[in-house]
């Protein structure tokens, strides 16, 4: 029952929150402690001598700064089966699988309780923080979120995307409750195994439950975009849906289905007035406030490669608060955002320094020199590199992200994420870099090798101007090649992108097709000529191997000389 539910205490979370962050350098030392005295026993912490020291300057004498390359020896053995504490004290029982593509596979990264545990602790405080704002009442929430399927690694661990692990989590559920956040759509939905069917389904329990929702929430804006999207598509259906009490035959899983059922029934008077609704709609403006009239906001990440989306989610969204959520990665959380009025744009996330140890290379001098600087060393206004130490495993981790210090909360930063370090090509939640990039042109351009062809020069571009978005490549080529080589080299482009989210945003066509674009011989020295004749030198010319939209003397030069373009058929 939830009326007997425990509700959370907004006052004493943002209480511990003003204590915590009013001693961020102190909590920080402690953290760091209480993770070495957890993992002293770990094997990689054994092997680096650091013989039971837990203060700062002994941790960073003894632990180097890494990669994921760097650790994935040791992730492996733990994926396949190792039972010996070889990154934390206690054994690692679930794995999660980060977009990270750069060798052409996802990676695996360590998940434990403790990682869940922070990742709660994020959600209570963005929460305390949100509802002080804009109060919630006892209702549901219009929760647009998709589990895929856990499997089974070769030893025997639970393998599911950060999301997956998180939403599986029965902690989850419970924290939900306590949030006043429970879904409105069935467990049977949010872990069916069709997006599509899912999608619809929660369409369907939004509108059941309309009087009740009070905000729209996803992991990414783009999700909430694609829903309502694909409403202006469904909606005469739902209707029909509701009409007759009967579901859809497009719903085809039994679990689906017998859920649906139950909360199903004849109502021809909501399928009248959501009609009305919608007729009476101009180009379907202002759509989520006619059809949820007690929303009070719009939940999910909005930054970084999510703000092209806003435009049209503020479209749907007319009046109604957009917030962003909060700031993390599949390897462990950083920030909440505590400021919910402030516009996603401008969205900062206050670390909270208890739930890592958090370390920044500063942007501004040579990164490989650059001395990395604790959380209450930084400085507003510069750039830096994340480096996170975290409960699961994880040591002097460099993340990839770049942030900027826009000012502190207490004693604890306040970051703007700028962007992935070495990311070069992202819609939504697909994460391409200029390695997956040159992986999928080298593995199409070997179909050219019968026309005794090759590609001289590449770059890529992503298009925002189509619905949806998609990747177009450029490619300079030496000599005729036959269309339907080239109609092939785009399919094979198109699949060589193997990330996870780009894969399965191109399957619901939440990215549109991948477009290959052949463009005249003497194309890239033009653009040699174009950075020559601004200043640069020669010597140290670097081809632009993503041209973005900003960089719009490059981009003309590369679309003024197309001379043939093709569209991927291969989703």
């Amino acid at each position: 029952m939830i009326e007997k539910m425990e509700l959370l205490d907004v006052d004493k979370l943002i209480e511990e929150f003003e204590s915590m962050t009013k001693d961020a350098g102190n909590v920080q030392r402690e953290t760091l402690k209480k993770i070495l005295e957890e993992n002293g026993c770990a094997e990689y912490l054994q092997n680096l001598g650091l013989n039971g020291k837990t203060d700062p300057e002994s941790f960073k004498a003894c632990v180097p700064l890494v990669t994921h390359n760097d650790l994935q020896p040791y992730i492996q053995r733990i994926v396949d089966g190792s039972s010996s504490p070889i990154l934390t004290g206690k054994p690692i029982t679930t794995i999660s699988l980060s977009s990270g593509t750069t060798q052409g596979k996802p990676k695996f990264v360590p998940f434990n309780d403790e990682l869940m545990e922070t990742t709660l602790q994020i959600y209570r405080t963005s929460y305390a923080f949100r509802t002080r704002e804009l109060p919630i009442e006892n209702g549901k929430a219009l929760q647009l979120i998709y589990s895929s399927k856990q499997s089974k690694t070769k030893g025997g661990l639970i393998a599911g995307t950060a999301t997956t692990n998180v939403f599986r989590n029965s902690q989850f559920k419970n924290t939900m409750k306590a949030m006043q956040s429970q879904c409105c759509s069935p467990d049977e939905v949010i872990f069916g195994p069709d997006f599509h069917q899912s999608l619809y389904c929660h369409l369907l329990c939004g509108l059941i439950f309309r009087k009740e929702i009070q905000f729209i929430s996803s992991t990414f804006s783009h999700s909430i975009v694609h829903a309502f999207r694909t409403f202006e598509q469904v909606w005469e259906e739902l209707c029909a849906d509701i009409r007759e009490g009967v579901l859809t035959s497009r719903i085809t899983f039994p679990s689906v289905r017998s859920a649906m059922a139950k909360l199903l029934k004849p109502n021809p008077e909501l399928a009248d007035l959501i009609q009305k609704k919608c007729l009476g709609l101009n180009n379907w403006y202002g759509l989520i406030l006619e059809l949820f009239p007690n929303v009070k906001y719009i939940y999910g990440i909005m930054t970084g490669s999510m703000e092209p989306y806003l435009k049209k989610l503020r479209h749907y969204a007319r009046d109604l608060p957009l917030i962003s959520a909060d700031y993390g990665s599949s390897e462990g959380w950083i920030g909440a955002n505590v400021n919910p009025n402030v516009p996603p744009e401008l969205a900062t996330y206050v670390v909270l320094p208890n739930i890592g140890y958090f370390e920044f290379i500063p942007l501004k001098e040579n990164v490989e020199e650059a001395k990395p600087v604790g959380l209450t060393e930084v400085k507003v206004g510069e750039e830096y590199e994340v480096i996170i130490t975290s409960f699961a495993g994880l040591y002097r981790y460099r993340l990839g992200d770049v942030v900027k210090i826009t000012g502190f909360h207490n004693l604890s930063p306040e970051l703007k994420f700028i962007c992935r370090r070495n990311l070069m090509l992202t819609i939504n939640i697909d994460k391409n870099t200029e390695k997956d990039l040159q992986l999928a042109v080298e593995a199409a351009s070997k179909l050219n090798t019968e026309e005794k062809l090759e590609v001289l020069d590449f770059s890529s571009h992503v298009d925002l101007s189509t619905n949806p978005g998609h990747y177009v490549i450029f490619w300079e080529i030496s000599g005729e090649v036959r269309d339907e080589v080239l109609e092939e080299c785009c399919n094979c482009l198109d699949r060589s992108f193997v990330d996870a989210g780009y894969v399965s945003s191109r399957k619901i066509n939440a990215i549109g097709p991948l477009e290959l674009r052949v463009v005249q011989r003497g194309t890239f020295q033009k653009i040699l000529d174009h950075y020559v004749g601004l200043g640069a030198a020669l010597s140290q010319f670097k081809t632009p191997r993503c041209v973005g939209s900003t960089n719009n003397e490059v981009l003309q030069i590369l679309c003024n000389n197309v001379v043939k373009s093709y569209f991927s058929t291969a989703f």
